[in-house]
Order: C-alpha cells, then structure tokens, then sequence
C-alpha cells in the first residue's frame, strides 16, 4: 500500500472565534484542554492558540483585522468550527496525487502554517463541505 495516500493522523480541529482570550475560559477551565501557547501567522491574517486534548490540538483562529480568510469567514458564517487537519508525510506528493485523483485545491504547493507545518488546504466542494487540511512538520523543524 502507498503510505503517502494514506493520512497519518488527526492532528487539529480549526474553531474560528473572534476573541482568543474570549473563549480561552471554556477551553482551558471548562473543557480541561492544555494551553500550550499562541503565535501569530501573519501570512494569513491570524492570531492562533493551541489547546491540547490528548494527542489533538483544538486549534483557535482569531483574524488579525477585518481582511483575511478567518475574518471572512466568521463575518459570512459565525464562530464555529472551520477545519479539519491531518497530518500527512510528502506533503508535495500528496497534494499531486490530489490533483491527479480530481480533487480541487486551494493551495497548488505547500505553504508555512503555524506550529512549523507545511500546509495545504482542499476546497470544500471536493470533499463533501468539510474544508480540509492536510499538515506535515517543516524539513527544518
């Protein structure tokens, strides 16, 4: 079996929120998830933060501005649930088998994304309304 169709692991759950330090309350207090910190992903207008429960991370976005996909998206559709992700080996190769399998993407090459991931992203209409990431540890990490 090719291991690079295969996915390896579920590695986060995007939840767009408006206000990180707004929802951090539920997160860490009532749901008893781990903190483990946040940075900015400037590229893509976001601040996240990162809350571990057991070997997931919930995965917070909160837009940096009113421009950017995350802004775009809680302004058309609320607070909720944004992505799923995955974590992938050859990122490059995966994304090529994609396309040659027909399904869309949004990014044609791996891009950086937060925690040192490369990341790429699969249109929601090649894979049933669910907006798809696919994530693998940068060489250099």
């Amino acid at each position: 079996m090719n291991t690079t169709k295969r996915v390896q692991s579920l590695n986060h759950v995007g939840i767009a929120v408006r206000s990180i330090e707004a929802q951090s309350h539920y997160y860490s207090q009532v749901l008893g998830a781990e903190y483990e910190g946040a940075e900015e992903v400037p590229s893509q207008h976001v601040r996240v933060a990162f809350y571990r429960v057991g070997d997931v991370r919930l995965e917070l976005l909160e837009p940096l501005g009113d421009s950017g996909p995350i802004a775009k998206f809680i302004a058309t559709r609320g607070e909720g649930l944004h992505h799923v992700a995955f974590g992938v080996t050859d990122l490059k190769q995966r994304i090529s088998e994609l396309q040659q399998a027909g399904i869309t993407m949004i990014d044609q090459q791996p891009r950086t994304g937060s925690h040192h991931m490369q990341i790429a992203f699969l249109h929601p209409k090649s894979t049933h309304g669910v907006l798809t990431e696919l994530c693998e540890p940068a060489a250099d990490a």
